[in-house]
């Protein structure tokens, strides 16, 4: 019995997996609880859903800006050691936070500048951590990995913002004192990986280099449809920005609730992963794909006219049970169609989508929120997911007549 079958069933013992999984996990944990801890201080004081939309914005802009400058350097140079300068410097400014909170020194304009460090410092993180896993596990092995880091991920979408908001209720430090310490012992652990594979050849530096990656997607018509048809359907769905809006002002729960609220699509995500898992999307991966996107559009709505937390905690799992077939379809093809030499790119690429729908959403939500309030941003924003499933049936008629993950 060869290596790969002996441990076929336990990923986690494989050299370098489990500091990998451990740095993943500690540092979403670490970043949710600084998220919940943010959100709800810079609501409760300005009261302004132009606030949380800064928020979203402050998070994009460095993302765009870094996008191809980091597809780049993950491409050329150690992976570890970006990922552990990417975890000190993310626990040095949530110590930073805890202090300022302490003292009370921490405005919304200290908020929004922590927001932006850590939104450039993620913009070089995830997708760096996202190209290092091919070099960390043999082929034989690499789907079960991506399923089990996926469910530890969830797990800990789950985990962070409840324990942001229980933080936060016993005292305004704790969330980001104990972020420190998990960014801290992130970063031990990414350092500490193991690597199986060679990184492949470092490539010279040159214009056609740095946008190789969005030249790539392109050239993947069922690709880039399935990217930006998540781009767009969550960019107008993103109610998750308004939620301390609807916590505080329409269903009248203080952090423990928010933290419940923020917690509900990663429960409903991580349900789904596991159904996925025993019943895997092997026939019409693409008409299946569009029906969950349509799916969500129609959670987000029912959530933004909800004035019930059951009803609304309801909506927002389905809205992570959606939204994680749109993520296990788009992830599926981008590891799969992608060559390891340029995954540091095309992921760059990736999260610069991820980004733009999640950060440029809460923009799109808070500045809407703030014309129409927040139950009109957030049926606007369902309509028009709808809408744009409706549009992308037409503009990329083969999405839909995708049979499987492999296109």
């Amino acid at each position: 019995m060869d290596a790969s079958a002996v441990h076929q069933d336990s990923v986690l013992r494989h050299p370098g997996y489990l500091n990998f999984a451990a740095s993943r996990v500690f540092s979403s944990l670490s970043f949710q609880c600084v998220a919940i801890a943010m959100g709800w201080m810079i609501y409760d004081q300005t009261h302004s859903a132009f606030a949380l939309a800064m928020v979203g914005l402050c998070q994009f802009l460095p993302m765009v800006v870094l996008t191809f400058v980091v597809g780049h350097v993950a491409d050329r140079f150690d992976r570890r050691r970006i990922g552990l300068i990417c975890q000190l410097i993310l626990a040095t400014v949530s110590a930073a936070l805890a202090v300022a909170t302490w003292q009370n020194w921490l405005t919304p304009a200290g908020i929004l500048t922590a927001v932006t460090i850590m939104g450039a410092t993620v913009a070089f993180e995830r997708p760096t951590m996202a190209a290092l896993l091919p070099s960390i596990m043999p082929p034989s092995l690499l789907q079960r990995a991506v399923a089990t880091s996926t469910s530890m991920m969830q797990t800990a979408l789950i985990v962070g913002p409840s324990l942001g908001g229980l933080l936060y209720g016993v005292d305004a430090v704790a969330p980001f004192a104990v972020a420190a310490v998990l960014f801290a012992v992130a970063s031990i652990n990414v350092i500490s990986i193991r690597m199986e594979w060679t990184p492949s050849k470092r490539e010279p530096v040159t214009l056609a280099s740095v946008f190789a990656g969005v030249s790539f997607i392109k050239s993947k018509p069922v690709m880039l449809g399935t990217i930006s048809l998540d781009l767009f359907a969550v960019l107008l769905g993103g109610a998750t920005a308004l939620l301390p809006m609807f916590a505080s002002d329409i269903l009248h729960a203080g952090p423990w609730g928010l933290g419940m609220l923020r917690a509900a699509p990663a429960v409903g995500a991580l349900t789904m992963s596991i159904v996925l898992a025993r019943r895997s999307l092997t026939s019409r991966v693409g008409a299946k794909m569009l029906t969950a996107v349509a799916v969500f559009g129609v959670a987000t709505i029912v959530f933004a006219v909800s004035t019930n937390i059951a009803l609304s905690i309801a909506a927002l799992l389905v809205v992570g049970a959606a939204d994680t077939v749109s993520v296990v379809v788009r992830s599926s093809l981008v590891q799969l169609l992608t060559p390891d030499s340029m995954r540091g790119r095309v992921n760059a690429v990736n999260s610069l989508f991820i980004g733009t729908s999640n950060q440029l959403g809460e923009f799109e939500s808070g500045m809407l929120a703030g014309m129409m309030g927040p139950v009109a941003a957030g049926v606007i924003g369902g309509v028009g997911t709808i809408v744009v499933v409706l549009l992308w049936t037409r503009l990329f008629p083969d999405l839909r007549k995708v049979d499987t993950l492999q296109g």
